[in-house]
Parts: structure tokens; C-alpha cells; sequence
């Protein structure tokens, strides 16, 4: 079973065989070291830090759905780099290595490229085949660089339309019944479209960025989309 591929042994696994799980954790860890790698805080030991990673790793294998359509790695990757970045939500500040900086440069420079020619923004095969690199560093590079400090901070401004971080999240707050009955209504009215963007986003922990590749759209058009739904469904609390 030690030469069997990710899609094997998630198939395996999809069955409840441990074995396979095991396998796969031990096959993917290269992948866990490849990320922790890209990080250097020197208050953290790397040990320690892959140690965290492989939780996100076992997260992934445990939700991982093959119908998703996509890569594992394309998948594990953000969980494995959101357990890492929680090591570092205490301290306030994450240190990028200077390679993944130069490399979101690179990939920035390229979206306003595409953009400019196309009027859309290239999805990630377009960029990992551009700049000759794995799908797996270009998100990396876009999730290490992405780390907000504020709700307030604006993710998105084009003439009067911005949205803020604390528009993409749900309020924190404790849920009567009549409110679950209230988002179970407002849920059950949105379209198919809206429905697999917010499964994907509060449910699967997608980025914009996966979203977006997941549904053939732009990321803006996902930011856009999902202030909308979250406006609607607020409208059933009132």
C-alpha cells in the first residue's frame, strides 16, 4: 500500500480503512515539512510547528470529499497553513520566508497582467503554469500573505463598494432556536449557487481564492456574491 496515490487510499479511507488513513498521513508529510519550511519565526521551533501542521493535515483527510473535484494537496494545504498561522494569532505577527514574498509579488504582477488583457482574474492553474510552479505554492503564497489584523480591515474597494473582513464572517453571538429556524429558512431560498458558496466557505474553510476556482468565477465576483447572500440572510433576523 506504500506505493498507492492519494486517490486510492482517500477511496480506502472514504471506507474506514485506518490503515489507509495512516498511510496517508505518512505519505503527505513531506507536504507538512514543504510548508512549514516557508515559515521562519524564530520563537517557534519547526518540530513544534510541524507537529501542529500534521493536524491540519488529519483534518483534511477526515473531511476530505472526492467529490470535490480537486487535488488533495490543492485542499490540505490551506487547513495545514490555518493550524500553523493559530501558533502564531498570540504573538500577532507571522514572519514569511522572503521566497514566498518575492513569489506573491510574482503572482501579483501576473494577476494584474491577465486582468488588464482578459477583464477576469486567471484562476490558479493559470498562475502554478505561468510562473512554472506547483498549484500547491501558489496558495501558499496567497494564504501566507493573507493574514488580516483587524475585522475592519477592507479585503475589497472599488468606487462605493468595499467590503470588510467582518463582512465574510457570521456573527459571533449564541443562536436561539428561532434563529437556526430563521437561517434554515433564509438558507433554503438561496439559489443553488449561493447555497455551494456558503457551503464551501463556513462549512469546508475555502478561501475566496478556491471558491472562485471552484465555481469558474473571479475572486471579486465571490466577494461581491457573498456580501450579498450574507445581506440576505440577515434579513430573515429582522
Amino acid at each position: 500500500m506504500a506505493n498507492a496515490s492519494n486517490l486510492e487510499l482517500l477511496e480506502k479511507v472514504a471506507n474506514h480503512d485506518q490503515i489507509a488513513r495512516n498511510q496517508l498521513i505518512e505519505n503527505n508529510l513531506p507536504l507538512v515539512w514543504s510548508i512549514v519550511n516557508k515559515y521562519c519565526n524564530f520563537n517557534y521551533d519547526k518540530e513544534d510547528l510541524f507537529q501542529v501542521g500534521c493536524l491540519g493535515l488529519i483534518n483534511a483527510i477526515d473531511n476530505f470529499d472526492l467529490s470535490y473535484g480537486v487535488k488533495f494537496s490543492t485542499y490540505a494545504v490551506p487547513l495545514i497553513i490555518g493550524e500553523i498561522k493559530k501558533v502564531f494569532r498570540d504573538e500577532g505577527t507571522i514572519k514569511v520566508s522572503r521566497g514566498l514574498k518575492e513569489l506573491y509579488l510574482k503572482i501579483q504582477e501576473y494577476k494584474e497582467e491577465f486582468i488588464s488583457q482578459y477583464c477576469k482574474e486567471p484562476r490558479i492553474e493559470d498562475i502554478a503554469n505561468y510562473l512554472h510552479i506547483s498549484i500547491q505554492d501558489v496558495i501558499l503564497a496567497l494564504e501566507a500573505h493573507f493574514y488580516p489584523t483587524s475585522l475592519e480591515e477592507t479585503i475589497y474597494e472599488k468606487e462605493d463598494n468595499s467590503i470588510k473582513l467582518k463582512d465574510t464572517i457570521p456573527q459571533i453571538e449564541t443562536f436561539s432556536k428561532l434563529d437556526h429556524i430563521c437561517l434554515e429558512k433564509g438558507v433554503k431560498a438561496l439559489t443553488k449557487k449561493e447555497k455551494t458558496l456558503i457551503y464551501l466557505r463556513y462549512y469546508e474553510d475555502y478561501n475566496q481564492v478556491q471558491v472562485a476556482q471552484k465555481l469558474g468565477v473571479s475572486q471579486v465576483q465571490v466577494s461581491r456574491l457573498e456580501k450579498k447572500i450574507i445581506d440576505k440572510l440577515k434579513k430573515e433576523f429582522v
